[in-house]
């Protein structure tokens, strides 16, 4: 896949805007349709801008929404294609049976926990250092949990806008 460039973007209609970064945010096209009215951008920094800008501005409801709409990780289950591959460059589909075990524990008790899955951007994590974060998470307060899924969700973001649009 070519990479999209800035003026591509600022050129394609609303429709298509939307289509072609409705995946940055785990299936939640709202953000970039709130974000297609900001446009033009000049790089990738104010299109990251404007989209974290929207989830930040957006009522919890949809925050914990948006929250909601992210895999468990290490979940054999089905996924979006850049879930996959991020948790693949993470080494979690790879999981052995006691590591698989250990992460839907933490899996568990951290949705029931906060209410949402927890959330990292894994790329290039190793399940060790991931599982690390788990257990240290997992005690946190709700309120510093949300805010600390709702940063990884923006780095996952960034991360997935750099593969779209080159960094």
């Amino acid at each position: 896949m070519s990479e999209l460039t800035i003026e591509e973007l600022n050129r394609a209609n609303r429709e298509t805007f939307v289509d072609l970064l409705s995946g940055v945010y785990e299936t939640s096209p709202w953000v970039a349709e709130r974000t297609a009215a900001e446009r033009p951008f000049s790089s990738l920094d104010d299109v990251h801008g404007a989209m974290r800008d929207a989830v930040e501005e957006a009522s919890r409801a949809k925050q914990l929404e948006l929250l909601r709409a992210h895999p468990d990780l290490g979940e054999r289950t089905e996924m979006t294609e850049a879930s996959q591959a991020e948790q693949a460059s993470a080494g979690l589909d790879q999981l052995s049976p006691d590591q698989y075990d250990a992460f839907q524990r933490l899996n568990d008790t951290y949705r029931e926990r906060f209410g949402f899955p927890f959330i990292m951007a894994v790329k290039d994590e190793s399940p060790d250092a991931i599982q690390d974060a788990m257990e240290t998470r997992v005690d946190h307060s709700e309120s510093t949990e949300f805010r600390t899924a709702l940063d990884e969700v923006h780095t996952i973001a960034r991360f997935r806008l750099e593969a779209l649009l080159g960094s």
